[in-house]
């Protein structure tokens, strides 16, 4: 019985390390628009958030970036991640926060597909019943209001869906880059967020960054620290609960980016919107099981 209740007890520290790591991706949105109106981009502004993290894994593990050099399954982790980064912050930033994370959470579709091209895995009962509920769930999000056809209506839409897509491609490399050790595929995932992100901004010929201010430089290096520490509380928790867990409390960043949009009038909750959010979700909670 102390033995059960200790653990119990001590369960707390991870789950709370797991929610903090949730509240900052979701309402992430917040910074990043204060620092659109400051003059610099999402792009850029996802760039620079990621570098100082890219900085100090490089100085405390200098292994790690021979070992990202030598591994060329890393290589598509730093794709998969940087995409994932600079089309969620960009969508976020000019989208409607409550309809792009919904899209964004699209992620079950994709992982189920990419499990079984990348990792071989074969459809079960469970993984079509949550393609299902996606499916159905991005058909409702998306029907417009004045009929037509259930695509994408914006950039940010796009984005949100390219997002989703990269992000379950981020983790089923993860799944299969298991061996490669945490240093490595940490310094993959947030060089992918400043390499991608950077490039994207040059090809796309955005507006450079502003002339250093004060504002814009201690905004960006406050969200970058948020970021690190969010993805250390994301380490912390995830090695110390089950799977299926850390997956349930991850979810939580869906009610934290609406909550908050909601709040502060960056999104809008339509009936169609929140039946096809409930549709989504449950699909994100059927991907805990197993």
């Amino acid at each position: 019985m102390t033995v059960a209740v200790t653990a119990g007890s001590a369960a707390w520290r991870p789950a709370l390390a797991l929610s903090f790591n949730a509240f900052v991706w979701g309402v992430s949105w917040w910074p990043l628009r204060q620092l659109q109106g400051a003059g610099l981009h999402p792009l850029w502004a996802t760039a620079l958030v990621y570098i100082v993290p890219v900085l100090l894994i490089a100085l405390r593990s200098p292994r790690a970036c021979g070992e990202l050099l030598r591994t060329p399954g890393l290589w598509l982790l730093v794709l998969a991640a940087g995409t994932t980064n600079a089309s969620f912050n960009w969508a976020m930033t000019i989208g409607d926060v409550v309809r792009v994370v919904l899209l964004f959470y699209l992620m079950p579709l994709w992982a189920v597909l990419l499990a079984r091209v990348l990792l071989g895995e074969h459809f079960s009962a469970i993984a079509l019943l949550r393609v299902a509920l996606a499916l159905t769930g991005a058909v409702v999000v998306m029907w417009p209001a004045d009929g037509g056809l259930p695509l994408p209506r914006s950039l940010a839409d796009g984005l949100a869906l390219l997002g989703g897509f990269s992000f379950a491609l981020n983790n089923v490399m993860l799944r299969r880059e298991a061996a490669r050790s945490t240093g490595a595929r940490a310094l993959a995932m947030f060089l992918g967020g400043a390499l991608v992100s950077a490039a994207l901004a040059l090809a796309l010929s955005t507006a450079p960054p502003p002339a250093l201010a004060s504002g814009w430089v201690l905004g960006a290096l406050a969200l970058s620290f948020a970021f690190l520490v969010g993805n250390l509380a994301l380490q912390y928790g995830a090695a110390r609960l089950p799977a299926n867990a850390t997956a349930v409390i991850m979810i939580t960043e869906v009610l934290f980016a609406s909550g908050s949009a909601l709040l502060l009038g960056a999104g809008v909750l339509t009936p169609a919107l929140a039946a096809g959010g409930v549709l989504i979700v449950l699909a994100a909670l059927l991907a805990t099981r197993g």
